[in-house]
């Protein structure tokens, strides 16, 4: 299928739908001010003329009062500016809805890399039987984070749901209820959310797309591609983070975690009856209706009572199934059989877990937790821990902690509440196993992993709090920071040559999980170096385990723009090539990458099917994606060259009170979106290492200025053009595809940056020569991968994409303009000493309020 038509389809079946619903929209009134619908295009208008003539926020807000509403107090035209920000907010919604609602039509559901299309070319090719082989042992999980990356609070999410639906059926009446429905309801969060609130929004997800997607994929593999009713490998499964992961979240206690654990089985069983209910009006048979009745009845008691005494385990509710089944062909002409099938591929997929939970902390707290667990060890006299343990060297430290057997009777012996809660949620890692299963929770992710020393610290804590017989725990180190990734081979070296945890590899199935972190390495390294730290990670990590007879599992925590690792993620995968290890593709998913991604039956199980395939062509045609050696050169010295401009840029004295006074960097915090904090320390003063990746990424890409996903690119590329060698990024371009897809990706960045919106700061005395200094690697970079790529402008490959970030950009125009206006007025005031006044809160809220639709516009960064 040729490019054009997907622009065409884009444009019949979402641009147009969008210019007729929003005209409906613009005529509602919701309040008292009636006119804001008709003011909003005025505005909106004076916006795109006054950033194309060179003026500023100010002067076009001030321009707008003068021509259009001169006879309003200054009162009213505050909250004229709040109406349009509520305006615009609901506008994205709009364009949400019905990008949802086309996304089968604008996207190909059975092109290249969907099922079908994998089934149709392997029986082409003669190769289904190496189709099924390799599906038998590869799978995708993508694991849920409650990272806050999006601002909708879940009845407006179920807004969205119905509005999608609506707009497929093109049923006006309804589009008007919601219209109304969406005008009356809150988008700002007055409290924030508790991790409990987090996951009960997720578990949404799980319920409402998950079950039915997962299902349909499996289903479609084993009837089109195996084709032999037998059980094979469940290929895609999921994780879950909210409620165990502990890094730098003080609300996330161990009853979180056991009340998260029952919620997600609770939520299960209600699946699982449902279906039943179901089943039961077609298995009207003898021999069967009864027992399909019976076991209605119990799941149905079981999930609103997890003590119920009749309860069965999910090993027995699919041997009932198959035994029912089994009368159903013998007996009933196997009527309906193909929905028993289904019942039971999910039961075999989803267990009494739904999601595996996943616990995560960062190994600063388990190093001071664990030095307090040990010193207690030590004062009680009969303890595996001499004396002198402290003095030890960190081999030696290991040999001990890898032999560690000792008991803590009691965790009341400790006061300390972050020891306490430490050593509470893993004990209770062997409660939630008994209850939903081993997968229910088996996996202990270490933050800001830097040696073996802290893996080991968790592997004694884990045998001697819960796991004395066996040890049913994968433990997964994250490695984040460039000095970090370039360890880790190293201490993966360490345990593997540690005979105790190599054990217990061996028992877990000789693999090891490694997680390695997209975000904080952008942020600690620029772009092009995380991105290329990893992938040389990758490939050492994968060396270094085969020579143990390891296999390596990777796990990205990839977020959605580009600058955190995300952007085209089926394409990164395809492109990785034979080096690195692929057995399965690991990715955590958050924000609006679920929704975006995941958030219908179509485009979840579209994304899905597009990650299934991307592994397996990694793995077909792995050869060609070999970087040959003249490649790796160049790509090591632009990532070099890149790391050196982007660590010069950060060590800028002005680069912290930039972010701190120019940006919306503080205003995050106060926006109730996600229970954690916005940064980890306690100080008051900025410091870089504390600050989040989200609010980092995400305050740049608020001054539409995406600095994390694009700077040091530029001057990169400008170095091989000043020395003639251009030919030779060329060169790379065309062979490597995994620098194409992170270039691709980067353009993304560019394409959603606008710096006319913050031109006005180049005059600034203060920061004028810092906003010049990332506007001249913009315009480098910008200029020199057109000139790489041969496009006359970025995205030009991509034009549904292009014009789906347009319109975004288009609806959000007068909103950012309102928030840059804010901001000035804001620094203005202080610059007059005014740090308390009823004035500066005003614009601080217009500040705060306007996040909301900026951030959640931005969904297709994913």
């Amino acid at each position: 299928m040729s490019v054009e038509p997907k622009l065409t389809r884009f444009k019949q079946n979402v641009l147009s739908k969008y210019q007729i619903y929003n005209s409906i929209f613009m005529t509602l009134p919701f309040d008292a001010i009636t006119k804001t619908g008709v003011l909003l295009p005025l505005f909106h208008e004076t916006c795109k003329k006054g950033f194309a003539n060179g003026d500023n926020p100010t002067t076009i807000v001030d321009t707008f009062f003068k021509k259009y509403q001169a006879r309003r107090t200054k009162e009213s035209q505050i909250n004229l500016l709040f109406r349009f920000i509520q305006y615009i907010e609901r506008q994205v919604v709009l364009f949400d809805a019905i990008e949802d609602a086309a996304f089968p039509i604008v996207n190909n559901m059975e092109g290249i890399g969907t099922l079908r299309n994998l089934k149709e070319s392997a029986t082409s090719e003669n190769k289904l039987e190496e189709l099924q082989n390799y599906l038998e042992e590869f799978k995708v999980r993508i694991v849920l984070t409650a990272h806050p990356t999006q601002f909708y609070p879940g009845s407006v999410l179920g807004i969205i749901t119905d509005l999608t639906e609506a707009i497929k059926d093109n049923d006006l009446s309804k589009i008007n209820n919601l219209f109304g429905q969406l005008g009356k309801t809150p988008f700002f969060k007055r409290e924030k959310p508790t991790p409990y609130d987090e996951a009960i929004s997720l578990i949404w997800y799980l319920e409402n797309v998950f079950y039915k997607s997962f299902g349909e994929i499996y289903n479609y593999i084993q009837q089109n591609i195996y084709d032999d009713g037998k059980k094979h490998n469940e290929i895609i499964n999921i994780g879950f983070w909210p409620g165990g992961d502990r890094d730098g979240n003080p609300f996330v206690k161990p009853d979180t975690t056991l009340k998260v654990a029952a919620k997600l089985k609770q939520a299960i069983l209600k699946k699982y009856y449902a279906d039943l209910k179901n089943l039961r009006r077609k298995l009207s048979f003898r021999g069967v209706e009864d027992r399909v009745i019976r076991l209605e009845t119990i799941l149905y008691n079981y999930s609103i009572n997890l003590d119920y005494p009749e309860a069965i385990s999910s090993k027995e509710l699919i041997r009932e199934l198959l035994s029912i089944r089994n009368v159903v062909v013998e007996q009933h002409q196997s009527l309906y059989v193909n929905d028993i099938n289904n019942l039971i591929n999910r039961v075999h997929m989803f267990g009494y877990y739904f999601a595996t939970l996943d616990i995560r902390q960062d190994s600063r707290i388990h190093h001071s937790v664990f030095t307090t667990v040990i010193d207690y060890l030590i004062k009680t006299k009969n303890s595996s821990f001499p004396d002198n343990y402290h003095d030890l060297s960190e081999a030696e430290q290991i040999e001990i902690l890898s032999k560690a057997n000792d008991n803590i009777p009691d965790l009341e012996v400790f006061e300390d509440e972050m020891v306490y809660n430490t050593l509470k949620t893993i004990s209770i890692i062997k409660d939630i196993q008994a209850s939903n299963g081993e997968r229910g929770a088996n996996r202990y992710i270490i933050s800001n992993n830097q040696t073996a020393l802290n893996v080991m610290q968790l592997f004694a804590m884990l045998k001697i709090m819960a796991f004395k017989d066996e040890l049913t725990v994968d433990i997964g180190p994250l490695f984040e920071t460039i000095t970090d990734l370039e360890n880790a081979p190293s201490v993966m070296e360490q345990l593997y040559t540690n005979p105790e945890y190599m054990a217990h590899l061996r028992k877990r199935g000789s693999k090891q999980t490694i997680m390695l972190g997209f975000s904080d390495g952008t942020k600690d390294g620029g772009y092009l170096m995380a991105n290329w730290g990893i992938y040389k990670a990758k490939e050492l990590l994968t060396e270094m385990s085969r020579k143990y007879d390891i296999t390596a599992i990777f796990f990205d925590g990839r977020g959605g723009p580009p600058a955190r690792g995300g952007g085209k993620t089926h394409q990164f995968y395809a492109s990785l090539g034979p080096t690195i290890e692929d057995k399965e593709v690991q990715l955590t998913i958050q924000g609006q990458t679920i929704s975006s991604n995941f958030g219908t039956l179509e485009s979840s199980q579209y994304n899905l099917e597009q990650l299934i395939s991307s592994g397996i062509k990694n793995r077909i045609g792995s050869e060609k994606n070999k970087m040959s050696d003249e490649d790796r050169i160049v790509m090591n010295d632009l990532a070099e060259t890149s790391y050196q401009v982007y660590k010069d840029f950060k060590s800028h004295p002005m680069f912290i009170p930039y972010l701190e006074r120019m940006s919306t960097l503080k205003y995050y915090a106060k926006t109730n979106i996600g229970s954690r904090p916005s940064k980890r320390g306690n100080s008051d003063k900025l410091v870089f290492s504390d600050l989040r990746a989200i609010p980092f990424v995400g305050s740049w890409s608020q001054l539409k200025q995406n600095v994390p996903g694009f700077f040091g690119v530029g001057t990169a590329l400008k170095q091989y053009e000043e020395r003639g060698d251009f030919y030779k990024v060329e060169q790379l371009y065309k062979n490597s595809k995994f620098f194409k897809t992170l270039l691709e990706n980067s353009m993304m960045s560019l394409t959603k940056s606008f710096f006319d919106l913050t031109k006005y700061m180049s005059e600034d005395e203060e920061f004028g020569e810092f906003w010049n200094i990332i506007f001249t690697e913009y315009t480098t970079t910008k200029n020199l991968l057109l000139k790489l790529t041969g496009y006359q402008e970025l995205m030009e490959n991509e034009p549904a994409g292009k014009a789906s970030i347009e319109v975004r950009e288009s609806i959000v125009l007068p909103l950012l303009t309102i928030q840059q206006y804010a901001l000035k007025k804001i620094q203005e005031l202080q610059k007059q000493g005014v740090n308390e006044s009823d004035e500066l809160k005003v614009f601080e809220k217009i500040v705060t309020r306007s996040l909301f639709g900026n951030i959640n516009a931005s969904r297709n960064s994913a």
